[in-house]
């Protein structure tokens, strides 16, 4: 079921106007999903990661967070494993 939001406000009507001409050929219901979705996102990315908190997990120095877990690269194709 759709739902409609009205916005009467000048100021907002003219910035939803300008963002749509700017970033959607004028489509004014994609400028306003484009701009929900980019905070919903920001706000995603600063709360905490599985209720971890700042100090309570603890790395070794040279330990590389963001290198490869995998020696191997998976062939998910084929259905072969991966030996570990």
């Amino acid at each position: 079921m759709p739902r409609v939001v009205t916005v009467n406000r000048a100021d907002v009507v003219a910035l939803v106007e300008e963002a749509a001409r700017k970033l959607t050929h004028g489509n004014k219901t994609e400028a306003i999903a484009l701009a929900l979705r980019h905070l919903l996102e920001r706000d995603a990315r600063t709360g905490t990661l599985f209720g971890a908190h700042l100090g309570s997990v603890r790395v070794r120095a040279g330990v590389d967070l963001t290198a490869p877990v995998l020696d191997v690269v998976p062939d998910a194709e084929t259905g072969r494993e991966i030996d570990r």
